[in-house]
């Protein structure tokens, strides 16, 4: 990470907008309005900004539509038939897989129940799934309900991780202690990729070789990962991973989800799945014959013709990716997440009760800081939401700012620490 000297001026601010090799992508996406201005908008963590582009895209897919009727999966520029691939390059480059590895299908916990169906194996001694306490409900419940559908108690088959008293986030050490602690029981490691309440970056690279050092398979669910920080899904072995695209991907309120399938497994055909016609060896698709065939790879676990319109959103938001590149991308959110990082804490040495949860060390988060606000928190929330600053509510006590690389600027986290600090300021008991 290039260290630069923050300071606590907007002239700082706007020099380093000037310098932004990337500046010029801000003005590919559509702003929520406030007041007639730009909202200051750090929310990319729930849902991602409107790509400008995507509604050409979806004009050329009703077009096709229009003219082409049922054919549409057989003509034109992208035919319906062959669109999972126009995404496949662009995806495997986001999470560091090979093409065949990635498919973009369904929404992440359809997708999680398919990876599990596969991969989690369980039997009389080795049954146990290891995941974070507290991790997103959409993760709780799967992992629940496929352990009580293969016949154990969730209470004896899912094993929490916790953080050690006094701290926030896990330790490393820690997940691979628990991991080789319950290795001969344990069947799945789950985990997240970035924690969506903390903000924590996990080292899915150490996580993944330890479990497979126990005999675990291992899949990371990457909803807050995907678009957000540098992910080598191929080179760390993982057996699987899902994520969604509606967040840092920017393909809309309800976007498709994705799936990583290591390439050891793409051509085995023995492991178990649930099987769709989509997923059949596409050259024999059409017979319409018994016997299910995998498409090899990835692919070869997709249910059903993929959802056009909501995959041409994902495809205009991946063009910008590609054109950003995740290297310059990861170079300037370390940098604007730092920036934000240092406002806060001037604040809080200002008297303001700010308590960054999120960990100091850029190697361990992505773009999101989550800050614990006090018992005025909710007030605070609410005071920057009636400023046209858009941000994120956890209960009890968190506010989760995420400056988006892609279309947030230094002066954004300006404007939002001015915010705060005439709150501050104005002596509405939000200091102590």
């Amino acid at each position: 990470m290039e260290i630069i000297a923050y300071n606590t001026t907007e002239s700082f601010a706007a020099e380093q907008d000037h310098r932004d090799p990337l500046a010029h992508f801000r003005q590919q996406f559509f702003f929520p309005q406030h007041e007639g201005r730009d909202a200051l908008y750090f929310c990319g963590n729930s849902l991602g900004l409107q790509p400008k582009s995507v509604e050409a895209a979806l004009q050329h897919e009703l077009e096709q539509w229009r003219r082409y009727g049922v054919e549409g999966h057989f003509r034109g520029e992208l035919p319906w038939m062959h669109y999972h691939k126009f995404l496949q390059s662009q995806t495997a480059r986001i999470v560091g897989a090979l093409e065949e590895e990635v498919v973009v299908m369904n929404t992440l916990t359809v997708n999680l129940h398919l990876m599990m169906a596969s991969f989690y194996r369980p039997d009389a001694q080795r049954f146990k799934i290891i995941l974070e306490a507290g991790a997103f409900p959409s993760d709780q419940y799967a992992v629940e309900t496929q352990a009580r559908f293969h016949g154990f108690r969730p209470e004896e088959a899912i094993v929490e991780l916790r953080p050690r008293p006094g701290e926030e986030t896990l330790r490393t050490e820690d997940i691979i202690q628990t991991i080789e602690e319950h290795g001969p029981q344990t069947a799945l490691v789950m985990l997240c990729g970035v924690q969506y309440y903390t903000g924590q970056c996990m080292d899915m690279e150490a996580v993944a070789r330890a479990a497979h050092r126990v005999g675990a398979k291992v899949g990371f669910d990457l909803a807050h990962a995907a678009g957000n920080v540098p992910l080598h899904l191929h080179d760390w072995n993982a057996d699987f991973a899902v994520w969604c695209s509606y967040k840092y991907l920017n393909a809309g309120p309800g976007g498709p989800g994705g799936v990583f399938v290591h390439e050891r497994h793409a051509a085995d055909a023995s492991l178990p799945r649930l099987a769709g016609w989509w997923g059949h060896d596409e050259e024999r698709r059409f017979q319409m014959e018994k016997g299910f065939v995998p498409m090899r790879g990835a692919p070869g676990w997709q249910l059903s013709n993929a959802q056009i319109l909501a995959f041409a959103a994902h495809r205009a938001s991946l063009d910008i990716f590609d054109a950003a590149g995740m290297t310059a991308l990861r170079r300037k959110s370390e940098a604007l997440t730092g920036y934000l990082e240092f406002l806060l804490d001037d604040l809080r040495d200002k008297g303001m009760n700010l308590r960054i949860i999120t960990p100091r060390d850029p190697a361990q988060r992505g773009c999101q800081l989550s800050v614990v606000a006090g018992p005025e928190g909710r007030r605070l929330f609410e005071y920057l939401s009636s400023h046209g600053a858009i941000c994120d509510w956890r209960e009890p006590d968190v506010i989760r700012l995420a400056p988006t690389p892609l279309y947030n600027s230094f002066g954004d986290v300006y404007a939002l620490y001015r915010l705060l600090h005439d709150e501050l300021r104005s002596g509405e008991n939000l200091s102590g």
